[in-house]
């Protein structure tokens, strides 16, 4: 496979390919830099309500992307990377944050949407089929997979052929996304399991391809997509060690218009200020993990960037039914959506985006840790929503 170097940081030298289109997102200001980035462009991937694009180049020795870098009203020119799923090894949380469904079910989120940007969702499992809404896949939009210098599979997603056919493109053949959802809304039917917001409806947002990473260009195209859509929660279970200037922008765009954006820290831990991107932008609520005695999971990264922890160790979820209907798994990836769904509780109760993230925060349950380790500390809805 040619260029392999596509996904390599910014300002980084691709391979100079000149029979395989490469994309290339412009941020620009003004008109002139669209028409600019528009005019060397083979095609246009993305395009993006805030002001940038991903278009494709079909020659990276001809100097495109120079003459794009230096044009006064571009802002930047990055190559796409590759964001990967954050749960490893093996994880319990709902009853511990005091999510339990004799509280929630009297909180009447059904009007609630809560986005998952990962792998897709299984809407055929039997925890799921009665919450999810719509889907959308992003995925690959140049063929993408987990090839290239930057790329790495899903961490104990387990991975899995193409899609099935017969199902959605937003179908989920990896898990995870289907962990992930069953965690932030698995119904309350009296089988397998229950999430935290379970009459909350989940909409999946495919940004990870089958192999189990996704480009940065295509998850701020799904996080561009959730705001066009006016969903009310965000979840991203996934991340990078790099920033990206896209999906920073993409982030920015939604806090602007009240979507709440929750984000897994990462799993490379133990570390200090070592957190993953997106979650370590400050408009995106980064969520850490921890263990079933409440300590601090040795995996889950930590540092200044951490806003909150929540359970994330040996959590049972929904799992793709063509792999396990159900699987335990530990990560950061699993945090993040108790934090999520909590949210989408609040804004079922007339909260907005910004003050929902202000009270998930002001009302989290002081456990010991460092604010480095947890922010301020575990997500506590029982405190968030007055629960006795």
């Amino acid at each position: 496979m040619g260029g392999l170097g596509l996904l390599g940081p910014i300002g980084e030298r691709v391979s100079e390919s000149t029979d395989e289109l490469v994309p290339v997102t412009v941020g620009y200001s003004g008109s002139s830099g669209y028409r600019h980035a528009t005019g060397l462009a083979h095609d246009v991937v993305h395009e993006y309500s805030f002001d940038a694009l991903t278009v494709s180049l079909t020659d990276l020795s001809s100097g495109l992307v120079d003459r794009l870098r230096t044009h006064p009203s571009v802002r930047y020119v990055e190559f796409d990377r590759t964001y990967r799923p954050l749960s490893q090894t093996t994880p319990w949380g709902v009853d511990r944050v005091g999510a339990t469904p004799d509280r929630t079910t009297t909180i009447d989120a059904g009007a609630v949407d809560i986005a998952i940007l990962d792998s897709g969702i299984d809407a055929t499992h039997p925890d799921l089929q009665s919450n999810v809404g719509n889907g959308v896949s992003f995925t690959s939009s140049l063929g993408l997979l987990s090839e290239g210098p930057n790329a790495s599979g899903a961490l104990g997603a387990g991975l899995v052929g193409p899609l099935d056919s017969d199902q959605p493109d937003w179908h989920d053949t990896t898990g995870h996304g289907t962990h992930i959802a069953g965690i932030a809304a698995g119904s309350n039917d009296d089988n397998g399991i229950v999430g935290v917001a379970p009459s909350a409806t989940l909409h999946a947002v495919r940004v990870l391809g089958s192999f189990g990473v996704g480009s940065t260009s295509d998850i701020a195209a799904g996080i561009d997509y959730v705001v066009d859509q006016g969903w009310d929660v965000a979840n991203l279970s996934l991340g990078g060690a790099q920033p990206s200037a896209v999906v920073k922008d993409a982030c920015q765009h939604a806090i602007e218009n009240d979507t709440l954006l929750v984000a897994a820290t990462g799993n490379n831990g133990p570390c200090s200020n070592c957190v993953r991107y997106p979650a370590a932008y400050p408009m995106v609520i980064g969520v850490g993990a921890t263990t079933t005695d409440d300590s601090y999971a040795s995996f889950s990264a930590r540092g200044p960037n951490t806003d909150i922890v929540a359970p994330g160790q040996s959590i049972r979820s929904s799992y793709a039914t063509s792999v396990a209907s159900y699987k335990t798994l530990s990560g950061t990836s699993m945090a993040s959506p108790h934090v999520g769904a909590a949210g989408g509780l609040l804004l079922a109760s007339g909260y907005s985006a910004e003050s929902a993230k202000d009270r998930l925060l002001a009302t989290a349950e002081d456990i010991g840790l460092s604010q480095n380790e947890a922010g301020s500390g575990l997500l506590s809805v029982t405190n968030a929503l007055g629960f006795s």
